[in-house]
């Protein structure tokens, strides 16, 4: 729309193509009439009011600059020349009416305008149709898919078909023989049932077919251009807009709109506008239209970060595809979200760009009202992906009522065209019940038989004589291409804009959501700037002495490990825009390469910022070098090593498909970067089967550099002579690379004897680490240009094994031989209104009255009072069937809340009671709340579902098999026989949107409610058949004596009759009407026209009669003050004498008295507790990824470790090389720590927005459930992460205690991490939080627990780290166990070796050295040269400098059971103070404070290993995607 296609130079060419075509003569003077009308459906988009305040000068100037002339004022030509909506008269460059910016905008004379603009300047524009021929399109999968466990995979060997698909893989047909052609500047609704194939349709037509086979007979194209050359060379003429809304959500809509102008801003354009004020013109132009103006400084947000509402992301969708002004627009549903009047306008968007601009619009709409449908040229019904119907809109309701098909009144055309595709809804003429079609086939044989099937198929050829394959078209579109091309662009390039132009875009867009995302980046620096401090610190005032040789080691390893790992969780930030990258390149905005380019780009200043606050903090404070060039090369190494590191995780985001391996495979590397380093096992002690990764490591070379830099030319005092009473030749430092006689060590004799490390490698280490960063850029461009993203996927059911339904194992019989017959779905689908019946029937009558009076909830926003609700009163009766409607904010959720007593803040007034009566504690459990969101638990069947909920809310003395029969009773009732076995899963892996709505509602009902069901838009999603389905189930279950009341969007009018009361708000929560809607609406259409509304129409749908009154929409305007109105009625004093009878009446009956029915939950805590726990273990089996993903990372990990410290000498290095290896098996916690959160959210979420509320269960039982599940998979992992460690390292030889003890610590550990992950995540909000706090306190723990630092040469103030951290008395048990009595036999540069003075033996000479009590043993005492002298003799000397001692084993093992209790004991008072207990006043602030801090200093720390700036994609939060 932003550069309307044509084929012609000339505006005036419109007419031209329409007369030109014999099937539209007089199109344009319809056209005319069309805008001339008073018609209130244009009304809207002509002279709507699209932005108040916000008048920008620049804007003014802008359409100056695009005018090029002096605005003229109407004064000028008087009034007549003001008003016309036809020509351009009156109107010239600078009025308002050009100007977006102004109220007075009119976007159809700017449409007008720029034609005659472009004619001028002779710029040309490219204008296209399409046609399909014989279209076929397929996928492969099964109808049905098998529930993978943890046992499948054990039992993958006996099911090798299965396991690697072996045999006939089923091919599913989509789409079946579809023909058709739309003319460019035409509109074709495309209308079908949820899984019809629309969506797939528009994928064909767009070309959007990775994961669709498309047949080879299959003919698609553009005005004669094969669809593979249009796709290759014009794909952003062609554009689909799918139903997801995938924005950058730190970008402000302005800033996501520009961008989206800016790719697409032709070389040519109108009067020379300079391209920055052109492209920002036109993305004005676009939030004029949809009516975003007043969010254009916005962010654009989801559902991690603030912004918009859903409805507004949704027109920034529309307005970002709008703006590349495709000839060819294919729209997927991008209505839903829309309120009636908004989609409205959309619509009217699209007609006036097509009648101006040619475009060709496709258009997918679920529920589409009859102004919008009449506002379509052609229409193409859809039936199990059968082509029924294809032609003009105007004439597919004759077609069908010709057929035999009766179109009830006030039904919409668009519901009726898709009603006959349902068999439950559709209705047949009276004397065509044998004569209609009821199957698709026999759909398809009538169409395939019709006169419109040939009136099609000849307009089909006429199009394809006006343009025929490999005719004009394809120059015409090279020529307009091309002058819209910016140079160095090629001509067969389908890109408007340079890759140079592109890659500046790009990087100014990576600074906006830089700029956006402030605090993310400050607290990155400041989380950098703190780590520091503490690594820092811990180094500070090391002696320049051999005693720390190990210490500098460590705060190296520290500089550079840290640096280059932050960069690990970018794969985080590349998986969260991948789809939106996909979206942009498929819009033909730049090629994917330019923006991971830019993203490169952008990234180096940030790094060097956070680089610089960490390495001159940890520089200095840990004693290093002060000497310029030192520090440079060391600043030089650390970045590069970073930007390598990047580099890497860059290439593994972009050659993998999921963000699950992407972080598997960075989980494997981060662990094989940190051991080859070369600091915990150096290259003389790797052992040839792991030695090639020490090569290949790009941070091997850093720490190398880093080391010899530090210590070249530098020489140390010895900190160990031997003995210390020797002089000249009788005397050596005990440590490698002293010389003979020397009290000082040379660092470089150091680095060589202990590393092999040279300076002179320095500048060659430099060079490969270049080398590499060069190496993996390269890949990572050439991958997320050549590696497209995931394809389609089928929706598909999910059983468990060995439950499959009967019908099912047919399909899938029938899948195997090659057939996959619509008919056996459709006659498997119909349903026996009797059983409906008789199920019914077992609904306890309800005979309870629920009334509310007055009803006031006042709450408090930002210290400003705001009043939600206004004097509410109303009732609902048994056997009632109540809908609650209103504006938009009117408060309809917010008064079900009050009434169901599920709000958690603010004041609420008024009286709400049962029978007359306040209710008691079991209030919420004797009622059902269907609440708006599906929420269930993916892992479950539906059956399981039902159970669970029946029972525990359903009574204790109701037996188990009482409840489990009234839970088939309520599947039969919802006929959800055949999918009763399924699994819940994920939509389009599981339960479609309406099967989840429908178990929503039967898992209320299994409660077997006792007083009434409230429903929060139980139509939200759905079409407008799945919307008949649940409105007419509420209607049977009203008629058998349920009590429901209903919030409701906007019903058709068929669906309103089924109401029997109305209860409508205003906004700020006023009564405008409560009282019964009567036959055909009359009462409520009485009360409204007698209090001055105009009259309703016979045709107008009553439920949209109404909010047009009340003037609801953005540009309604209501009359009068209906609240106002009501409460002066007599209606309104009529409920209120109905309330008092009520009371009294129910007053007077007696009360039955039973404690058990009051008491708060249905069943006692043990019951609750086993069948949560059941539920927990339910899931957790049925989630094989993530227990395999669990036990595989520990063996993996505890096998990597193990073969790495493969069999460690007995020389003092291999015993710091088992204390590595220990060491390293305690770094996988915080991984296993972020795998369990997600978990537990997941429940969490169902629990508290759900099952809380009901009072199904306590929250003791759900987190003693939670925690007691994981704990038999900690042990397993344990074990196995036991035997992979122990054996390779400690070997079997020792004892069985020892043996026995190191795999209870090893237990003890892995259920510290499963509770220490319960004590964080079970009071704060998200997983996000939680890791932030978990990684912080974990790094703390690693740091601190006595190996990197001895607790000797730590600062005195750091000391209560070590004996606080938990890994202190873990690590020092498990050195303890495997290194006690380990004898040591130092290597040969371990030794210090010297001559005894002339006729003494060595012996003699360290006699006075041994009774002062030397720790270390001589190896050849009777010798009289070459003293072999080894500084320490067993495993236990070693560890004491560490102050771990074997005596106490069995201490340390039991302060970590005292951990874990305190971690269990933690988390469940956390969770009742935090989120059960609701504090006031000054405790309520306290705790909001320390939450607050809390979770900005874990964000901090937590920077330091990642900079997450944006949330991940909805969906993927359950993956095990935390690595650190």
């Amino acid at each position: 729309m932003a550069s309307f296609p044509s084929s012609s130079n000339s505006a005036d060419s419109i007419n031209e193509h329409k007369e030109s075509d014999p099937g539209t003569l007089g199109h344009e003077r319809a056209v005319e009439e069309y805008f001339d009308s008073e018609s209130p459906a244009y009304e809207s988009i002509m002279t709507r009011t699209f932005t108040h305040e916000d008048q920008r000068p620049d804007l003014a100037r802008l359409a100056s600059v695009f005018s090029n002339a002096e605005y003229r004022t109407a004064a000028d030509d008087g009034e007549d020349s003001l008003e016309p909506k036809d020509t351009l008269a009156g109107v010239e460059l600078g009025n308002p009416v050009l100007d977006p910016s102004k109220p007075e905008f009119d976007f159809y004379k700017w449409v007008r305008m720029l034609l005659k603009l472009m004619e001028e300047d002779g710029i040309k524009r490219a204008r296209a149709g399409f046609t399909f021929k014989n279209l076929n399109v397929s996928g492969t999968g099964a109808e049905l898919q098998l529930q993978s466990t943890v046992a499948s995979l054990l039992m993958a060997p006996f099911r090798l078909r299965d396991t690697f698909n072996l045999g006939h893989k089923p091919e599913k047909q989509i789409l079946r023989n579809f023909n058709g052609t739309v003319k460019d500047g035409e509109m074709l609704i495309v209308l079908g049932k949820p899984g019809s194939g629309c969506t797939t349709f528009l994928k064909s037509i767009s070309g959007e077919t990775r994961g669709l086979n498309v047949h080879k007979d299959s003919v698609i194209h553009y005005n004669g251009i094969p669809q593979h050359i249009y796709k290759r060379e014009y794909r952003g003429e062609v554009a689909y807009n799918s139903e997801t809304d995938v924005h950058f959500p730190h970008l402000t809509v302005g800033q996501t709109l520009n961008f989206a102008a800016a790719a697409r801003t032709p070389s040519t354009r109108v009067r020379g506008v300079p391209r920055k004020e052109f492209s920002k013109h036109m993305a004005e132009v676009m939030m004029a239209i949809f009516g975003l103006m007043h969010t254009r400084n916005t962010k654009v947000g989801n559902d991690y970060v603030r912004g918009v509402s859903g409805g507004e992301r949704k027109r920034v969708s529309i307005a970002e595809m709008a703006v590349t002004g495709s000839p060819i627009c294919c729209w997927d549903n991008s209505t839903r979200g829309l309120d009636a009047a908004t989609a409205l306008e959309f619509t009217q968007a699209l007609r006036i760009a097509s009648n101006l601009g040619g475009m060709t619009q496709a258009v997918a709409i679920y529920q589409a009202s009859q102004s919008i449908y009449d506002i379509f040229d052609k229409a193409i019904v859809l039936y199990e992906g059968r082509q029924i119907y294809f032609g003009p809109a105007n004439s597919a309701k004759e077609y069908f009522t010709s057929m035999g098909y009766y179109c009830p009144p006030r039904q919409t055309t668009g519901d009726f065209l898709t009603s006959v595709t349902n068999p439950s809804e559709r209705q047949t003429r009276e004397g065509f019940e044998c004569k209609v079609p009821r199957t698709p086939e026999e759909f398809e044989r009538y169409w395939q038989q019709s006169q419109e099937f040939k009136a099609m198929q000849a307009e089909i050829a006429q199009s394809e004589r006006e343009n025929p394959m490999g005719g004009p078209a394809l120059a015409t579109f090279r020529e307009a291409k091309h002058q819209a091309q910016a140079k160095h662009v090629p001509l067969k390039s389908p890109y408007t804009i340079s890759i140079p132009m592109q890659v500046r875009l790009c990087t100014v867009r990576a600074y906006q959501r830089l700029w956006n995302d402030k605090a993310s980046t400050i607290s990155t620096v400041v989380g950098q700037i703190g780590m520091a401090l503490i690594i820092g610190s811990i180094f500070y005032g090391t002696p320049q002495s051999t005693a720390a040789f190990f210490a500098k080691g460590s705060a190296l390893f520290f500089a550079i490990l840290l640096n280059a790992l932050m960069s690990i969780t970018e794969i985080n930030g590349l998986y969260a825009q991948r789809p939106i990258v996909e979206r942009h390149v498929s819009f033909a905005f730049y090629h994917a390469f330019s923006e991971a380019l830019a993203g490169v780009v952008s990234d180096v200043p940030v790094k060097f910022v956070i680089g610089t606050c960490f390495n001159i903090i940890l520089y200095f404070l840990a004693g290093m070098r002060r000497e310029p060039a030192q520090f440079f090369i060391f600043f030089l190494f650390v970045f590069c090593s970073q930007l390598c590191m990047s580099a890497i995780f860059r290439t593994l985001a972009a050659i993998t498909k999921t963000i699950s391996q992407a972080l598997a495979l960075a989980g494997v590397m981060v662990l094989a970067i940190v051991i080859y380093t070369g600091f915990t096992i150096q290259r003389a002690y790797m052992h040839p089967w792991f030695k090639w990764i020490s090569w290949i490591n790009p941070i091997s070379y850093g720490f190398e550099a880093l080391l010899v830099n530090e210590v070249h030319g530098q020489y140390y005092a010895c900190a160990t002579l031997v003995p210390p009473y020797g002089t000249g030749d009788n005397v050596q430092c005990a440590v490698p690379g002293a010389q003979l006689g020397a009290t000082t060590v040379l660092g470089d004799d150091w680095v060589q004897s202990s590393y092999g490390y040279s300076y002179s490698h320095i500048w060659r280490n430099l060079g490969i680490i270049l080398a590499f960063t060069i190496s993996f850029y390269i890949v990572y461009l050439a991958a997320t240009e050549f590696i497209s993203g995931s394809a389609s996927k089928a929706e598909f059911l999910v059983f468990r094994r060995g439950h499959i339904p009967k019908y099912m194992q047919q399909i899938t019989d029938e899948e195997r031989n090659g057939d996959t017959s619509a008919t056996t779905l459709t006659a498997i689908a119909t349903k026996e209104e009797v059983a409906l019946e008789q199920a019914l029937d077992m609904i306890p009558p309800q005979k309870d009255i629920f009334t509310w009076r007055n009803v006031v909830y006042d709450i408090t926003i930002m210290g400003e009072p705001r009043r939600l609700l206004d004097h509410v009163s109303g009732w609902v009766k048994p056997g009632t069937l109540t809908a609650l409607m209103g504006v938009s904010g009117a408060g309809k959720t917010t008064l079900l809340d009050v009434l169901a007593q599920r709000t958690t803040m603010g004041v609420i007034t008024g009286d709400m009671l049962v029978n007359g009566r306040p209710f008691d504690a079991s209030f919420q459990r004797k009622t059902g709340y269907v609440q708006q969101q599906d929420l269930h638990l993916e892992t479950t069947t539906v059956r399981e579902a039902l159970r669970f909920s029946a029972m525990l809310r359903q009574p204790k003395s109701v037996s188990r098999q009482e409840k489990y029969d009234y839970v088939e009773e309520v599947i039969k009732m919802l006929h959800m026989e055949d999918f009763s076995e399924a699994i819940v899963g994920s939509p389009g892996e599981g339960l479609n949107v309406e099967q989840r709505k429908l178990l929503t509602i039967g898992v209320e009902l299994a409660a077997k409610p006792a007083l009434l069901l409230f429903l929060d838009e139980p139509t939200s999603g759905l079409d407008s058949q799945s919307s008949w389905g649940i409105v007419s189930f509420l209607r049977k279950l009203a008629n058998n004596g349920q009590a429901v009341l209903a919030t409701i969007h906007q019903p058709s009018a068929i669906l309103f009759q089924e109401f029997d009361r109305l209860l409508f708000l205003a906004k700020g929560g006023k009564t405008v009407y409560f009282g019964d809607i009567g036959e055909s609406s009359s009462i409520l259409l009485d009360y409204f026209e007698s209090k001055g509304g105009r009259k309703c129409g016979p045709e107008e749908n009553p439920a949209e009669y109404m909010l047009e009154i009340v003037g609801a929409g953005p540009t309604g305007k209501s009359t009068q003050d209906w609240p106002t109105v009501w409460m002066e009625s007599e209606e309104s004093i009529n409920i209120q004498a109905e309330l008092d009878r009520i009371h009294a009446e129910k007053i007077k009956e007696p009360q039955i008295e039973d404690t058990s029915s009051s008491s708060e939950f249905a069943m006692p805590l043990t019951s609750q507790v086993y069948n949560t726990t059941v539920r927990v273990f339910q899931q957790y089996w049925r989630t094989p990824t993530y227990i395999w993903g669990k036990i595989m990372l520990c063996t993996m990990s505890a096998l990597f470790v193990g073969f790495t410290f493969y069999k460690p000498n007995s020389s003092s290095a291999g015993l710091q090389n088992s204390l590595f290896a220990i060491f390293m098996t305690t770094t996988i916690f915080s991984t296993l720590v972020q795998q369990i959160m997600p978990r537990f959210v997941t429940q969490r979420s169902l629990y508290e927005v759900r099952e809380r509320p009901s009072k199904a269960y306590s929250w003791q039982a759900f987190l003693l459930a939670n925690i007691i599940v994981e704990i038999p998979f900690q042990i397993l992992a344990s074990i196995l992460a036991f035997a992979s460690v122990y054996y390779p390292v400690f070997g079997r030889h020792q004892s069985s205690e020892r043996q026995g003890l190191f795999l209870l610590y090893q237990i003890q550990f892995y259920i510290f991490m499963s509770t220490f992950a319960h004590l964080l995540i079970a009071s704060l909000p998200d997983a996000e939080t939680a890791g932030n706090i978990a990684t912080t306190l974990f790094s703390l723990m690693l740091t601190f627990n006595g190996v990197l630092q001895t607790p000797s040469a730590l600062p005195g103030f750091w000391i209560f780290m070590w004996r606080v951290s938990p890994l202190s008395y873990l690590v020092g048990g498990l050195a303890a166990v495997g290194l006690h009595e380990r004898q040591v036999h130092c290597a040969n540069n371990e030794l210090a070796v010297f001559d005894p003075p002339s006729g003494q033996t060595c012996g003699e000479y360290l006699r006075a050295y041994f009774t002062a009590g030397a720790p270390g043993s001589l190896y050849n005492p009777s010798a009289t040269f070459n003293c072999q002298y080894c500084p320490i003799s067993n495993g236990d000397q070693f560890l004491a400098g560490s102050e771990i001692y074997w005596s106490q084993r069995w201490r340390n093992f039991g302060i970590g059971w005292a951990y874990i209790v305190f971690n269990i004991f933690g988390a469940v008072m956390l969770y009742y103070l935090i989120r059960v207990r609701k504090p006031t006043g000054g405790a309520k602030r306290k705790v909001s404070i320390m939450l607050h801090y809390l979770g900005k200093i874990g964000y901090w720390v937590r920077s330091l290993f990642t900079r997450h700036r944006e949330g991940m994609p909805k969906g993927t939060e359950h993956v095990n995607e935390k690595v650190y």
